[in-house]
Protein backbone atom coordinates (compact mmCIF):
# COMPACT_ATOMS: atom_id res chain seq x y z
CA UNK A 1 0.00 0.00 0.00
CA UNK A 2 2.77 2.48 0.56
CA UNK A 3 4.37 1.65 -2.46
CA UNK A 4 1.01 2.23 -4.15
CA UNK A 5 0.90 5.69 -2.29
CA UNK A 6 3.94 6.82 -3.29
CA UNK A 7 3.52 5.77 -6.82
CA UNK A 8 0.29 8.41 -6.98
CA UNK A 9 2.00 10.56 -5.41
CA UNK A 10 4.57 10.94 -7.98
CA UNK A 11 2.44 11.95 -10.76
CA UNK A 12 2.89 14.91 -12.52
CA UNK A 13 1.89 15.01 -16.09
CA UNK A 14 -0.80 16.76 -17.76
CA UNK A 15 -4.47 16.33 -18.56
CA UNK A 16 -5.80 13.88 -15.54
CA UNK A 17 -2.83 12.80 -14.38
CA UNK A 18 -2.65 16.53 -12.37
CA UNK A 19 -5.68 15.48 -10.66
CA UNK A 20 -4.44 15.48 -6.38
CA UNK A 21 -3.62 11.90 -5.56
CA UNK A 22 -6.50 9.84 -4.31
CA UNK A 23 -5.17 9.20 -0.32
CA UNK A 24 -7.47 7.09 1.70
CA UNK A 25 -9.01 8.59 4.99
CA UNK A 26 -8.09 5.66 7.13
CA UNK A 27 -6.50 2.27 6.71
CA UNK A 28 -9.91 0.51 6.57
CA UNK A 29 -10.49 1.77 2.58
CA UNK A 30 -10.49 -1.15 0.37
CA UNK A 31 -8.74 0.18 -2.63
CA UNK A 32 -8.86 -2.74 -4.77
CA UNK A 33 -9.23 -6.44 -4.26
CA UNK A 34 -6.64 -9.05 -5.68
CA UNK A 35 -7.33 -12.09 -6.92
CA UNK A 36 -8.07 -14.58 -4.32
CA UNK A 37 -4.94 -17.53 -3.52
CA UNK A 38 -7.22 -19.86 -3.58
CA UNK A 39 -9.13 -19.15 -6.70
CA UNK A 40 -7.89 -22.22 -9.18
CA UNK A 41 -6.91 -19.85 -12.29
CA UNK A 42 -4.31 -18.50 -9.93
CA UNK A 43 -3.35 -21.34 -8.29
CA UNK A 44 -2.47 -23.12 -11.87
CA UNK A 45 -0.59 -19.86 -12.30
CA UNK A 46 1.60 -19.94 -9.44
CA UNK A 47 2.53 -23.96 -10.19
CA UNK A 48 3.19 -23.07 -13.38
CA UNK A 49 5.69 -20.41 -12.83
CA UNK A 50 7.03 -22.34 -9.60
CA UNK A 51 7.85 -24.57 -12.53
CA UNK A 52 9.07 -22.14 -15.17
CA UNK A 53 11.32 -20.44 -12.48
CA UNK A 54 12.99 -23.80 -12.20
CA UNK A 55 13.17 -24.00 -15.96
CA UNK A 56 13.67 -19.95 -17.48
CA UNK A 57 14.34 -22.18 -20.89
CA UNK A 58 11.89 -24.23 -21.41
CA UNK A 59 10.19 -22.91 -24.27
CA UNK A 60 7.15 -25.02 -24.32
CA UNK A 61 6.05 -24.34 -20.84
CA UNK A 62 6.65 -20.33 -21.18
CA UNK A 63 4.53 -20.19 -24.22
CA UNK A 64 2.09 -21.63 -22.84
CA UNK A 65 2.19 -19.93 -19.40
CA UNK A 66 1.93 -16.73 -21.91
CA UNK A 67 -0.81 -17.70 -23.99
CA UNK A 68 -2.65 -18.70 -20.63
CA UNK A 69 -1.88 -14.69 -18.85
CA UNK A 70 -3.20 -13.45 -22.38
CA UNK A 71 -6.91 -15.41 -22.11
CA UNK A 72 -6.82 -14.48 -18.11
CA UNK A 73 -6.56 -10.61 -19.51
CA UNK A 74 -9.02 -10.81 -22.14
CA UNK A 75 -11.39 -12.41 -19.40
CA UNK A 76 -10.55 -9.78 -16.61
CA UNK A 77 -9.54 -6.56 -18.45
CA UNK A 78 -6.45 -6.89 -16.33
CA UNK A 79 -3.54 -5.51 -18.55
CA UNK A 80 -1.08 -6.82 -15.61
CA UNK A 81 -1.28 -10.01 -17.06
CA UNK A 82 0.03 -8.98 -20.62
CA UNK A 83 2.68 -7.89 -18.63
CA UNK A 84 3.27 -11.33 -17.11
CA UNK A 85 2.90 -12.60 -20.41
CA UNK A 86 6.02 -11.10 -21.45
CA UNK A 87 7.78 -11.68 -18.62
CA UNK A 88 7.62 -15.04 -19.44
CA UNK A 89 9.32 -14.92 -22.43
CA UNK A 90 11.69 -12.67 -21.27
CA UNK A 91 14.87 -15.26 -22.56
CA UNK A 92 13.71 -14.88 -26.08
CA UNK A 93 11.77 -11.60 -26.20
CA UNK A 94 14.36 -9.32 -27.72
CA UNK A 95 16.67 -11.77 -30.08
CA UNK A 96 16.60 -10.82 -33.11
CA UNK A 97 15.31 -14.34 -34.77
CA UNK A 98 13.03 -15.46 -31.63
CA UNK A 99 11.45 -19.07 -32.15
CA UNK A 100 8.31 -18.31 -34.24
CA UNK A 101 6.06 -19.38 -31.05
CA UNK A 102 8.00 -16.46 -29.32
CA UNK A 103 6.86 -14.45 -32.40
CA UNK A 104 3.02 -15.14 -32.66
CA UNK A 105 2.42 -14.95 -28.80
CA UNK A 106 4.59 -11.38 -29.00
CA UNK A 107 2.04 -10.15 -32.04
CA UNK A 108 -0.40 -11.24 -29.75
CA UNK A 109 0.31 -9.49 -26.69
CA UNK A 110 1.72 -5.97 -29.11
CA UNK A 111 -1.94 -6.33 -30.61
CA UNK A 112 -3.77 -6.42 -27.24
CA UNK A 113 -1.66 -3.43 -26.12
CA UNK A 114 -2.37 -1.55 -29.20
CA UNK A 115 1.13 -1.36 -30.38
CA UNK A 116 -0.31 -2.45 -33.94
CA UNK A 117 2.59 -1.94 -36.29
CA UNK A 118 5.14 -3.84 -34.51
CA UNK A 119 2.54 -6.69 -34.48
CA UNK A 120 2.10 -6.87 -37.88
CA UNK A 121 5.75 -7.25 -38.59
CA UNK A 122 5.82 -10.00 -36.17
CA UNK A 123 2.60 -11.56 -37.69
CA UNK A 124 3.98 -11.04 -41.41
CA UNK A 125 7.73 -13.00 -39.65
CA UNK A 126 5.68 -16.05 -39.00
CA UNK A 127 3.83 -15.69 -42.50
CA UNK A 128 6.76 -16.00 -44.21
CA UNK A 129 8.15 -19.31 -42.61
CA UNK A 130 4.61 -20.45 -42.38
CA UNK A 131 2.02 -19.33 -44.37
CA UNK A 132 -0.50 -21.74 -43.04
CA UNK A 133 -0.56 -20.73 -39.40
CA UNK A 134 -4.22 -20.16 -38.76
CA UNK A 135 -4.02 -18.09 -35.93
CA UNK A 136 -1.49 -15.60 -37.19
CA UNK A 137 -4.15 -14.93 -40.06
CA UNK A 138 -7.06 -14.34 -37.44
CA UNK A 139 -4.88 -12.28 -35.28
CA UNK A 140 -3.64 -10.22 -38.59
CA UNK A 141 -7.62 -9.69 -39.29
CA UNK A 142 -7.80 -8.57 -36.17
CA UNK A 143 -5.58 -5.95 -36.64
CA UNK A 144 -5.99 -4.81 -39.96
CA UNK A 145 -10.02 -4.75 -38.93
CA UNK A 146 -9.19 -2.23 -35.88
CA UNK A 147 -7.12 0.00 -38.06
CA UNK A 148 -9.73 0.45 -40.60
CA UNK A 149 -7.80 -1.40 -43.52
CA UNK A 150 -11.07 -3.93 -44.52
CA UNK A 151 -9.50 -4.58 -47.36
CA UNK A 152 -6.85 -5.87 -45.91
CA UNK A 153 -8.74 -7.81 -43.09
CA UNK A 154 -11.17 -9.39 -45.91
CA UNK A 155 -7.63 -10.78 -47.61
CA UNK A 156 -6.63 -12.02 -43.87
CA UNK A 157 -10.07 -13.71 -43.27
CA UNK A 158 -10.12 -15.46 -46.73
CA UNK A 159 -6.53 -17.16 -45.83
CA UNK A 160 -8.18 -19.04 -42.58
CA UNK A 161 -10.18 -21.61 -45.72
CA UNK A 162 -9.14 -24.98 -44.49
CA UNK A 163 -6.94 -23.86 -41.75
CA UNK A 164 -9.62 -23.11 -39.46
CA UNK A 165 -13.53 -24.21 -38.59
CA UNK A 166 -15.63 -22.60 -41.43
CA UNK A 167 -17.42 -20.71 -38.44
CA UNK A 168 -14.33 -18.90 -37.51
CA UNK A 169 -13.78 -17.97 -41.70
CA UNK A 170 -17.41 -16.90 -41.74
CA UNK A 171 -16.97 -14.72 -38.19
CA UNK A 172 -14.09 -12.71 -39.31
CA UNK A 173 -15.48 -12.33 -42.70
CA UNK A 174 -18.74 -11.05 -41.50
CA UNK A 175 -16.77 -8.82 -38.79
CA UNK A 176 -15.48 -6.94 -41.58
CA UNK A 177 -18.17 -6.66 -43.73
CA UNK A 178 -20.48 -5.54 -41.28
CA UNK A 179 -18.62 -2.64 -40.64
CA UNK A 180 -17.77 -1.95 -44.59
CA UNK A 181 -21.44 -1.66 -46.65
CA UNK A 182 -22.76 -5.23 -45.80
CA UNK A 183 -23.92 -5.16 -42.36
CA UNK A 184 -27.93 -6.40 -43.37
CA UNK A 185 -25.86 -9.31 -45.15
CA UNK A 186 -23.19 -10.05 -42.76
CA UNK A 187 -25.84 -10.10 -40.02
CA UNK A 188 -27.72 -12.81 -42.16
CA UNK A 189 -24.78 -14.94 -42.92
CA UNK A 190 -23.11 -15.33 -39.52
CA UNK A 191 -26.77 -15.83 -38.45
CA UNK A 192 -27.38 -18.58 -40.68
CA UNK A 193 -24.36 -19.84 -40.49
CA UNK A 194 -23.79 -20.37 -36.67
CA UNK A 195 -27.78 -21.93 -37.26
CA UNK A 196 -25.61 -25.16 -38.95
CA UNK A 197 -23.47 -25.42 -35.58
CA UNK A 198 -25.75 -26.67 -33.05
CA UNK A 199 -23.09 -28.07 -30.84
CA UNK A 200 -20.50 -25.65 -31.27
CA UNK A 201 -17.76 -24.95 -28.75
CA UNK A 202 -19.23 -23.00 -25.62
CA UNK A 203 -16.49 -20.01 -26.31
CA UNK A 204 -17.08 -19.98 -30.23
CA UNK A 205 -20.81 -19.44 -29.69
CA UNK A 206 -20.04 -17.30 -27.56
CA UNK A 207 -17.90 -15.08 -29.86
CA UNK A 208 -20.47 -15.03 -32.53
CA UNK A 209 -23.22 -14.80 -30.89
CA UNK A 210 -21.67 -11.23 -28.73
CA UNK A 211 -20.65 -10.36 -32.71
CA UNK A 212 -24.31 -10.73 -33.85
CA UNK A 213 -25.28 -8.52 -30.75
CA UNK A 214 -23.25 -5.82 -31.89
CA UNK A 215 -24.69 -5.91 -35.54
CA UNK A 216 -27.83 -6.13 -34.01
CA UNK A 217 -27.55 -3.03 -32.04
CA UNK A 218 -25.83 -1.29 -34.62
CA UNK A 219 -28.75 -2.13 -37.09
CA UNK A 220 -31.20 -1.13 -34.54
CA UNK A 221 -32.55 -4.18 -33.57
CA UNK A 222 -32.63 -4.00 -30.06
CA UNK A 223 -35.21 -7.20 -29.26
CA UNK A 224 -32.59 -9.62 -31.57
CA UNK A 225 -29.61 -7.89 -29.81
CA UNK A 226 -31.08 -8.40 -26.35
CA UNK A 227 -31.47 -12.25 -27.68
CA UNK A 228 -27.90 -12.72 -28.75
CA UNK A 229 -26.36 -11.22 -26.13
CA UNK A 230 -28.59 -13.29 -23.36
CA UNK A 231 -27.93 -16.45 -25.32
CA UNK A 232 -24.30 -15.57 -24.54
CA UNK A 233 -24.37 -14.63 -21.19
CA UNK A 234 -25.75 -17.90 -20.34
CA UNK A 235 -23.27 -20.49 -21.98
CA UNK A 236 -20.50 -19.38 -19.87
CA UNK A 237 -19.33 -17.14 -17.39
CA UNK A 238 -18.76 -13.65 -19.55
CA UNK A 239 -15.43 -12.32 -19.84
CA UNK A 240 -15.06 -8.25 -20.03
CA UNK A 241 -15.82 -7.57 -23.63
CA UNK A 242 -18.96 -9.51 -23.46
CA UNK A 243 -20.38 -7.82 -20.28
CA UNK A 244 -18.68 -3.98 -21.87
CA UNK A 245 -20.86 -4.93 -24.78
CA UNK A 246 -23.73 -6.18 -23.34
CA UNK A 247 -23.65 -3.30 -20.70
CA UNK A 248 -23.29 -0.55 -23.73
CA UNK A 249 -26.51 -1.88 -25.14
CA UNK A 250 -28.18 -1.60 -21.94
CA UNK A 251 -26.97 1.93 -21.56
CA UNK A 252 -28.69 3.03 -24.98
CA UNK A 253 -31.69 1.04 -23.90
CA UNK A 254 -31.82 3.15 -20.43
CA UNK A 255 -31.88 0.14 -18.46
CA UNK A 256 -29.70 1.84 -15.77
CA UNK A 257 -29.83 -0.78 -12.98
CA UNK A 258 -29.55 -3.47 -14.40
CA UNK A 259 -25.82 -2.24 -15.33
CA UNK A 260 -25.40 -1.72 -11.87
CA UNK A 261 -26.34 -4.85 -11.18
CA UNK A 262 -24.31 -6.69 -13.80
CA UNK A 263 -21.08 -5.03 -13.49
CA UNK A 264 -20.83 -4.44 -9.71
CA UNK A 265 -18.69 -7.48 -8.91
CA UNK A 266 -16.52 -6.89 -11.49
CA UNK A 267 -14.89 -3.15 -11.47
CA UNK A 268 -11.57 -4.11 -11.24
CA UNK A 269 -11.57 -3.83 -15.10
CA UNK A 270 -11.43 -0.20 -15.90
CA UNK A 271 -13.46 -0.67 -18.78
CA UNK A 272 -16.41 -1.84 -16.69
CA UNK A 273 -16.22 0.08 -13.92
CA UNK A 274 -17.03 3.13 -16.66
CA UNK A 275 -19.81 1.84 -17.40
CA UNK A 276 -21.04 1.23 -13.94
CA UNK A 277 -20.55 4.57 -12.97
CA UNK A 278 -22.27 6.07 -15.98
CA UNK A 279 -24.91 3.52 -14.79
CA UNK A 280 -25.04 5.12 -11.36
CA UNK A 281 -24.54 8.63 -12.50
CA UNK A 282 -27.47 8.14 -14.40
CA UNK A 283 -29.46 7.14 -11.37
CA UNK A 284 -28.29 9.41 -9.63
CA UNK A 285 -26.62 7.42 -7.21
CA UNK A 286 -24.68 8.00 -4.23
CA UNK A 287 -22.08 5.91 -5.37
CA UNK A 288 -21.50 7.41 -8.72
CA UNK A 289 -18.92 10.13 -7.13
CA UNK A 290 -16.85 7.54 -5.27
CA UNK A 291 -16.63 5.78 -8.60
CA UNK A 292 -15.72 8.76 -10.54
CA UNK A 293 -12.87 9.33 -8.28
CA UNK A 294 -11.70 5.86 -8.70
CA UNK A 295 -11.48 6.26 -12.42
CA UNK A 296 -9.55 9.26 -12.34
CA UNK A 297 -7.40 7.92 -10.28
CA UNK A 298 -7.02 5.14 -12.47
CA UNK A 299 -6.49 7.10 -15.49
CA UNK A 300 -3.72 9.11 -13.86
CA UNK A 301 -1.77 6.10 -12.98
CA UNK A 302 -2.36 4.93 -16.62
CA UNK A 303 -0.81 8.43 -17.79
CA UNK A 304 2.02 7.82 -15.35
CA UNK A 305 3.01 4.47 -17.03
CA UNK A 306 2.56 6.23 -20.45
CA UNK A 307 -0.18 3.50 -21.00
CA UNK A 308 -2.35 4.61 -23.80
CA UNK A 309 -4.26 1.56 -23.99
CA UNK A 310 -7.79 3.06 -22.64
CA UNK A 311 -8.11 6.29 -24.39
CA UNK A 312 -11.10 5.30 -25.76
CA UNK A 313 -12.51 4.74 -22.07
CA UNK A 314 -10.98 7.74 -21.08
CA UNK A 315 -12.57 9.98 -23.43
CA UNK A 316 -15.79 8.84 -22.24
CA UNK A 317 -15.01 9.37 -18.87
CA UNK A 318 -14.24 13.19 -19.57
CA UNK A 319 -17.37 13.28 -21.86
CA UNK A 320 -20.12 11.75 -19.70
CA UNK A 321 -18.98 11.99 -16.58
CA UNK A 322 -16.82 15.13 -16.37
CA UNK A 323 -18.32 16.74 -18.73
CA UNK A 324 -15.23 18.44 -20.45
CA UNK A 325 -16.01 18.39 -24.21
CA UNK A 326 -13.25 19.91 -25.55
CA UNK A 327 -10.65 17.45 -23.32
CA UNK A 328 -13.20 14.82 -24.35
CA UNK A 329 -12.40 15.60 -28.09
CA UNK A 330 -8.61 15.46 -27.96
CA UNK A 331 -8.52 12.51 -26.13
CA UNK A 332 -11.06 11.12 -28.83
CA UNK A 333 -8.98 12.45 -31.64
CA UNK A 334 -5.71 11.15 -30.32
CA UNK A 335 -7.40 7.38 -29.73
CA UNK A 336 -8.54 7.45 -33.50
CA UNK A 337 -4.75 7.89 -34.43
CA UNK A 338 -4.69 4.34 -33.02
CA UNK A 339 -7.66 2.65 -33.64
CA UNK A 340 -10.80 3.22 -35.39
CA UNK A 341 -13.43 0.88 -34.05
CA UNK A 342 -17.28 1.69 -34.37
CA UNK A 343 -16.79 2.16 -30.36
CA UNK A 344 -13.81 4.91 -31.33
CA UNK A 345 -15.50 6.28 -33.85
CA UNK A 346 -18.81 6.94 -31.53
CA UNK A 347 -16.96 8.63 -28.70
CA UNK A 348 -14.70 10.59 -31.20
CA UNK A 349 -18.80 11.73 -33.22
CA UNK A 350 -20.07 12.56 -29.79
CA UNK A 351 -17.42 14.58 -28.56
CA UNK A 352 -16.91 16.27 -31.38
CA UNK A 353 -20.50 17.22 -31.29
CA UNK A 354 -20.57 18.25 -27.95
CA UNK A 355 -17.57 20.82 -28.14
CA UNK A 356 -19.25 21.89 -31.54
CA UNK A 357 -16.13 21.12 -33.62
CA UNK A 358 -17.53 20.82 -37.47
CA UNK A 359 -13.38 20.13 -38.39
CA UNK A 360 -13.87 16.76 -35.91
CA UNK A 361 -17.45 15.89 -36.87
CA UNK A 362 -16.19 15.99 -40.72
CA UNK A 363 -13.70 13.65 -40.08
CA UNK A 364 -16.35 11.37 -38.15
CA UNK A 365 -18.81 11.75 -40.79
CA UNK A 366 -16.34 11.58 -43.77
CA UNK A 367 -15.35 8.31 -42.49
CA UNK A 368 -19.02 7.01 -42.11
CA UNK A 369 -19.53 7.46 -45.73
CA UNK A 370 -16.13 6.37 -47.03
CA UNK A 371 -16.44 3.25 -45.24
CA UNK A 372 -20.50 2.90 -45.91
CA UNK A 373 -20.79 2.18 -41.69
CA UNK A 374 -24.00 1.12 -41.06
CA UNK A 375 -24.99 2.20 -37.25
CA UNK A 376 -28.60 3.04 -36.56
CA UNK A 377 -27.60 5.28 -33.20
CA UNK A 378 -24.81 7.71 -35.24
CA UNK A 379 -27.23 7.92 -38.14
CA UNK A 380 -29.55 9.36 -35.22
CA UNK A 381 -26.88 11.30 -33.72
CA UNK A 382 -25.79 13.20 -37.52
CA UNK A 383 -29.64 13.84 -38.33
CA UNK A 384 -30.18 15.11 -34.66
CA UNK A 385 -27.12 17.58 -35.11
CA UNK A 386 -28.09 18.69 -38.57
CA UNK A 387 -31.73 19.54 -37.45
CA UNK A 388 -29.98 21.81 -34.59
CA UNK A 389 -27.69 23.40 -37.48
Amino acid sequence: MRRLLTILMAVATCGLACAAPYVPANGNRVLETLPSRNDPVQQAFARMRARLNKNPNDLALATQLAQMYVTASRVDGDPRYLGYAQAALKPWWNQPHPPESVVLQRAIILQSTHQFSNALQDLETVLRTDPINGQAWLTRATVLTVLGDYSGARTACGKLQNLAYDIVLQTCLANVGSLNGEAQKSYANLSKALERYPNLDASLRVWVMTMLGEMASRLGRPSEAETHFRNAMALDKPDGYLLGAYSDFLLDQRRYAEVVDLLKPRTRNDALLLRYALALKALNGPAASTSIDLLRQRFAAAAMRGDTVHQREQARFELHLLGDSRQALQTALSNWKVQKEPADLRILLEAATAANDRKAIALATDWIHAKHFEDQTLADMIRMAKERA
